[in-house]
């Protein structure tokens, strides 16, 4: 593996993957652990699905998927607050139907793209991703869009932190609770949405739930598990990016898909981390006896 290391770090596509993927890694991760807390892993999934919708359609009229992802999602965002997230988990018919008819939108674009827009690439783009095939040029679009997106949480991060251990003494204290949940699900739908660019669609909440649970499971204080799950979610996009590369030499040219490497690396991760933790009060207990 070391002997792959320098060509891995002198590829421009490398390159390009990493700062992008670093920058995406530290947005998820930290707008996950409020998402967790905020018990609305529910609207990821939901503003993921939705985003779908805005990069499908963004192949068909020729601009770049990121923008379509960005605009479906903080659209979809202000529409949740408008209808009440709650309300919506409530009503698991009509969010079916709704979600439904909008993954049914991004089927219509992506054959749209294939027949009219000749893009055979639009549905793997879309749905699955790849940082090893992102165009350079929208680092500096994807690197502002995550640095805008952490200053709204910055901004609002004392008003979501007390919203989020208790509702009913914000609103006490005079939170401005419609315009934190507001700003709070632009933000997740920005976080959403650029893991959607990196690695796709129905992968991207991976990344905004997995090293938030991870780090969740060693502590409860929202800034110390915020810092840790951005640490673990930089590690895991980096290590995902290194096995799919060196996988390239396994299978007689042919790697595994970036998307997976990370996924892969997320899941195993939290597993290790369950199983730590199982095991650790098994260990004390025996010790004491």
């Amino acid at each position: 593996m070391t002997a792959i290391l320098p060509a891995f770090f002198a590829s421009p596509t490398v390159q390009t993957a990493l700062a992008v993927g670093t920058v995406v890694a530290l947005v998820s991760s930290i707008v996950g652990v409020f998402t967790i807390t905020r018990g609305q892993s529910f609207a990821g999934h939901a503003l993921s699905d939705m985003g779908a919708v805005g990069g499908s359609g963004a192949f068909l009229v020729g601009v770049s998927q990121l923008w379509g992802f960005v605009i479906a999602g903080v659209i979809s965002a202000i529409a949740m607050e408008a209808i009440g997230t709650r309300r919506l988990e409530g009503r698991d018919v009509a969010t079916g139907v709704v979600f439904s008819a909008g993954m049914g939108l991004t089927a219509l674009f992506l054959t749209l793209d294939t027949l009219i827009g000749g893009s055979s690439n639009a549905a793997i783009a879309v749905l699955f991703g790849s940082l090893f095939s992102i165009d350079p040029q929208l680092v500096p679009a994807i690197v502002l869009l995550g640095v805008g997106t952490l200053g709204i949480l910055t901004a609002v991060w004392r008003w979501v932190s007390l919203e989020t251990l208790d509702r009913d003494l914000a609103a006490v204290r005079g939170v401005p609770t419609r315009w934190t949940r507001t700003l709070f699900l632009i933000a997740l739908a920005l976080a959403v949405q650029l893991s959607s660019l990196s690695i796709g669609a129905i992968l991207s909440t991976a990344l905004l739930i997995g090293p938030a649970a991870t780090a969740l499971l060693f502590t409860r204080r929202l800034g110390t598990a915020a810092a840790l799950a951005a640490a673990i979610a930089v590690v895991q996009v980096w290590l995902g990016c290194l096995i799919s590369f060196a996988s390239f030499d396994w299978f007689g040219g042919s790697s595994w898909p970036v998307s997976f490497t990370i996924v892969a690396t997320v899941f195993a991760t939290y597993l290790a981390a369950r199983a730590g933790r199982a095991v650790r009060p098994a260990v004390h207990r025996t010790a004491v006896a």
